[in-house]
């Protein structure tokens, strides 16, 4: 594998810890063990799939902007395409994650898979690193099965 396919240490790192949340969001609705004890500390926002669908939402904004820094490698109509593209995710998220409901958590992951295409779009467009839907399909798979757990009750 050439160095440019490479995933840097330093974002794999933090793209791994940047799903802890989501982790703890699963692992806490599983178990009521884990949620009363750490509810003795936490406030219910994160604990369970609350804080999922929290975190997630900021997640989704997160990764609107991640999108428009790559947009600036663009020019032309391909820029005009990408930063309005690059809206979708943040839009996305504050249109249709209204509440704690399935609803909310299955258009949160629906969001999750369209921002996986918006990156492989990127990528395709050579905007991103060589790198980055490696890292972007690893990290969603576990974002998706983390968001899954809530709707499987």
């Amino acid at each position: 594998m050439t160095d440019d396919r490479r995933i840097p240490r330093t974002a794999l790192i933090l793209g791994l810890a940047g799903l802890i949340p989501f982790l703890w969001s699963a692992a806490t609705y599983l178990s009521p063990t884990l949620y009363g004890w750490a509810g003795q500390w936490l406030p219910p926002m994160f604990l369970g799939a609350y804080v999922g669908l929290t975190y997630g939402t900021v997640i989704l904004s997160f990764m609107s902007g991640v999108l428009w820094g790559f947009a600036t490698k663009a020019e032309g109509g391909e820029a005009a395409v990408a930063y309005t593209l690059s809206v979708i995710p943040a839009l996305w998220a504050f249109l249709m994650v209204t509440d704690a409901s399935a609803n909310s958590t299955i258009f949160l992951a629906a969001g999750f898979v369209g921002l996986l295409l918006l990156d492989a779009m990127y990528s395709t467009w050579g905007l991103a690193p060589r790198w980055w839907l490696r890292l972007r399909v690893m990290l969603t798979v576990v974002v998706l099965a983390s968001l899954a757990v809530p709707l499987q009750a």
